[in-house]
């Protein structure tokens, strides 16, 4: 069951929106003032987003300037897409044997959406799609700091750039990523815990995607 989202829950939620869909940019402050006009609510459960967004590396607060967007170089996002793997990797494991068929019927309808949105161009809806595919296994673990770690560590890479793909490079590397996906779900279906834990963490969730900033 989901929890209670908190005001604070739902600032944090606006501000990570923001900050996906490119309104707030690298370097930029957040202004605090416009939040609450816009959400129509005090500082405080502002102030309580602001900090814990900031705790977990989205943002950085600057003396005199106040909370900013942080940049992350292409060797953070190598980095942060390591430790991914190992806790994705472990979430699976301990998922492996609470999937149903049902569950697997919904990874597979997935993977086919992942399919038509790259063929569609658009990565949004791909992001989407693989999101909610990975999250099915980990709300699965049984393990509640794990996926709360899980999607902290997330958030550190919040921003996605979705752009044209002139030369088709992004659409080959979705489609190669999508077939790792069926293959994360073969390895569900035969109940290898082990094996999952290496594809995940060795091969899915390798350090060379960090070049695209994209989740997988």
């Amino acid at each position: 069951m989901e929890r209670f989202k908190t005001l604070k829950d739902h600032v944090y939620d606006y501000i990570a929106d923001q900050i996906r869909s490119g309104s707030l940019l690298p370097g930029q402050r957040v202004n605090e003032n416009v939040i609450c006009e816009n959400l129509n609510i005090s500082r405080t459960p502002v102030r309580e987003a602001l900090i814990q967004l900031s705790a977990e590396g989205v943002l950085e607060n600057r003396s005199r300037k106040g909370f900013v967007i942080c940049s992350m170089s292409e060797a953070d996002i190598r980095e942060v897409y390591q430790v991914i793997g190992i806790l994705d990797g472990y979430a699976a494991r301990l998922a492996c044997d609470q999937l149903t068929e049902q569950d697997w019927a919904d990874m597979d309808f997935y993977i086919e959406a992942m399919d038509l949105a790259i063929k569609a161009g658009n990565f949004e809806m791909y992001y989407k799609q693989q999101e909610t595919f990975h999250q099915l296994y980990i709300d699965r673990c049984g393990n509640k700091t794990l996926i709360e770690t899980i999607a902290k560590t997330k958030n550190k890479l919040l921003k996605k750039s979705y752009t044209d793909d002139p030369d088709g490079k992004m659409k080959d590397v979705f489609y190669s990523t999508n077939d790792e996906h069926r293959e994360i779900l073969k390895l569900f279906k035969k109940k290898n815990p082990d094996e999952l834990f290496r594809y995940l963490s060795e091969t899915h969730w390798r350090p060379v995607y960090a070049a695209y900033d994209m989740f997988i």
